[in-house]
């Protein structure tokens, strides 16, 4: 078959299959055209999803009369000054976007420049043009797309259905929102209620505003603002508190120089900086803005300009995790699961179960009540003396603290406040000035094993213990070649053991920091922790993976009984350690409860 020229329409429709892959593409493509032309309010409308009809009305520069002709033929912009393709200031510039939706669809394109007596309209029909002609609009731009993929039938096969579609197209603009609050924008259709964003004030009030609109009241509870800058690098942006998480990555957004992304390095960098503070099922909600010249960043990887590629990768990389950590510890306390109402609401006030009636014979030296008359039973409720039992039917504290006089004010002004009980032998109630707090004894001396444990590495090395007799771990073959090939990254931690036999392992010491352990348990968690690790993890990350294991089996743990000055002592260590609002497993260490949230609980105010 010999070579040939193929005819511009199916050059163009083979170019809206990379550009237009679906109507939230066409809508992506064509508010980018919007912001570009600066315009301070743009209006979306769509209908099936967006494959009918999409409606973009903006109030930017427009175009003039000849700008409108060459804007729907490809390669053709007005936001390139050059050749230069490394200086990319816009969110478009390849082209592309008009004519590939035109080669496919109905495109209507309405738009006055001020320069203009009046406005101008041009249709293009499966890249048919037609004739520009006068019309009737104020200033801006008109954008209408009608039948998407019309003239490409295949292409509607592999299609969603229309609310599968509209969600797609909502995310893009939700994205598109967080990245410029400066710009009001409306989004409605058959498949949603309208939902508009004001224009936010500039600067991060007016981006925490624009982001607590989309992602909710919870994420603006919760949002700690972070900031890092190095070498024309700046990161910035907002991090929720590791108390509100997600079972997936999708509520991480992320923006370069203001163009919405989805970068596997800022992802990775991401899930670094939260790896002390999270489960690994779950994932933070975060919106990072990395500003940085326009030559130290390639724009122009993919046709939909959903990702980029950094000339100096590590610094953005390290700079996200510097920003993140340091945002997290700064704000430590506000890391535990008490800033976001998950607390109170738990509370609710609601009935009694039936099943626990209240006898009152169980009460000593009560007086026998008197006999009921017979009618009595045929009216009287029976749920009172049920209902009532329950709420005195407490059990017995397993450690009680409480004083014969007012604790000492200077622990009652502490953050975490005095201990006042132990309960079910694991949570330790503490009373502070405004308030009470529950701690999670288990988790909470968890992490002060594990912070000890990093400072230790860091400053001159975990201290160890030697055993007198090596204990003698049997184990299947596998786990033992998987935990002796590791055994150089374990005696960082104080943990030595070597290889005794095929089926077993001798621990030879252990670090000093953990006190009594049970050595089989701990290298039977480490060995299960290793089996998830890959060569490409980092060994900072490995050896912290051990640590928090370590950390696990020398803490205080769940059902010992603890003496008043052994909580308050866990207390003030607390109230020192960084990070101490969660455990190194993600789970918060202590819930507080102020006084004016338990009043409301009681209807005292």
């Amino acid at each position: 078959m010999p070579v040939r020229q193929l005819p511009i329409q199916v050059v163009n429709r083979i170019a809206a299959g990379e550009v237009v892959e679906r109507p939230a593409s066409a809508v992506k493509e064509l508010v980018e055209n919007a912001i570009d032309a600066g315009a301070t309010r743009v209006d979306i409308f769509t209908e099936g999803g967006g494959r009918r009809r999409i409606a973009i009305t903006d109030n930017g520069a427009g175009m003039t009369r000849d700008d409108l002709a060459l804007s729907v033929d490809r390669h053709a912009t007005s936001k390139l000054d050059d050749e230069d393709l490394l200086r990319i200031r816009t969110l478009g510039f390849r082209g592309e976007a008009l004519p590939s939706i035109g080669a496919v669809s109905k495109l209507a394109i309405t738009t006055r420049h001020a320069s203009e007596p009046h406005a101008w309209a041009l249709n293009v029909d499966a890249g048919t043009k037609s004739e520009i002609i006068p019309a009737a609009l104020t200033s801006g731009t008109r954008v209408e797309v009608s039948d998407l993929f019309y003239a490409t039938p295949a292409r509607l096969k592999f299609l969603k259905t229309d609310r599968t579609e509209a969600e797609a197209v909502r995310e893009v603009v939700r994205r598109l929102a967080m990245a410029r609050p400066d710009i009001a924008f409306s989004l409605s259709g058959e498949e949603r209620a309208p939902v508009t964003w004001a224009a936010a004030l500039p600067g991060a009030p007016g981006q925490l505003t624009r982001l607590g609109d989309i992602l909710g009241a919870d994420f603006r509870a919760s949002a700690i603002e972070v900031r890092a800058e190095r070498d024309g690098v700046i990161v910035e942006g907002f991090a929720a508190a590791p108390s509100l998480t997600r079972a997936n990555a999708l509520g991480q957004y992320l923006f370069v120089n203001g163009r919405p992304v989805r970068d596997k390095l800022i992802l990775g960098a991401v899930r670094a900086a939260y790896s002390d503070y999270l489960p690994r099922d779950r994932h933070p909600v975060v919106a990072l803005f990395v500003t940085l010249d326009t030559q130290e960043v390639d724009a122009n990887v993919h046709p939909a300009k959903t990702e980029v590629r950094f000339r100096n990768a590590g610094l953005v990389r390290a700079l996200i995790v510097h920003a993140l950590k340091d945002g997290l510890a700064r704000e430590g306390r506000r890391t535990a699961a008490n800033s976001d109402g998950a607390a109170i609401t738990a509370f609710r006030p609601g009935s009694i179960p039936p099943s626990r009636g209240w006898d009152w014979r169980r009460l000593p030296n009560f007086p026998a009540a008197p006999a009921a008359p017979a009618y009595a039973n045929a009216f009287a409720p029976n749920t009172f003396a049920e209902t009532a039992q329950a709420a005195f039917d407490t059990g017995t504290p397993t450690a009680d603290v409480r004083y014969e006089q007012t604790p000492a004010s200077d622990l009652i002004d502490s953050p975490l406040g005095a201990a006042r009980t132990q309960i079910h032998e694991n949570y330790i109630v503490t009373q502070t000035r405004d308030g009470l707090v529950i701690v999670d004894q288990h988790a909470a001396h968890e992490r002060i094993v594990y912070e000890r444990l990093k400072a230790s590495l860091e400053q001159n090395g975990v201290q160890r213990q030697i055993l007198l007799i090596p204990e003698i771990v049997e184990m299947d073959e596998a786990t033992v070649e998987r935990l002796v090939a590791r055994a150089d990254e374990l005696e960082k931690f104080g943990l030595s053991i070597e290889a005794f036999g095929p089926g077993a392992v001798a621990v030879r010491e252990t670090p000093s920091l953990l006190g009594k352990t049970d050595a089989a348990s701990l290298l039977r968690d480490l060995s299960e922790h290793m089996t998830e690790w890959d060569e490409a993890l980092p060994l900072e990350r490995r050896l912290m993976h051990v640590a928090a294991t370590m950390a696990c089996h020398g803490s205080v743990r769940s059902g010992r009984i603890l003496k008043p000055e052994e909580m308050n002592a866990l207390l003030r260590e607390m109230e020192v350690t960084p990070n101490s609002g969660q455990c190194n497993h993600g789970r918060p260490t202590y819930v507080e409860l102020k006084l004016a949230d338990i009043e409301k609980l009681f209807g005292r105010r």
